[in-house]
């Protein structure tokens, strides 16, 4: 029974040092990334009217 007791001593601690601290803030800088936009692959995808569908895969 002093076994039982002493692993779920060491699983409280184990559970307490693992869950006492909020993890590291993330600042909003580090959260959105810029990248420039590129044109369309081709041409003809301005064209098109019916991109929307195409695109959206015929829904």
């Amino acid at each position: 029974m002093d076994q039982v007791s002493e692993s779920e001593n060491a699983a409280d601690t184990r559970r307490t040092r693992r869950f006492s601290q909020l993890p590291p803030r993330i600042r909003l800088e580090d959260t959105v990334g810029e990248r420039p936009a590129s044109p369309p692959a081709s041409s003809d995808a301005a064209v098109t009217p019916d991109w929307w569908l195409i695109r959206m895969g015929g829904i």
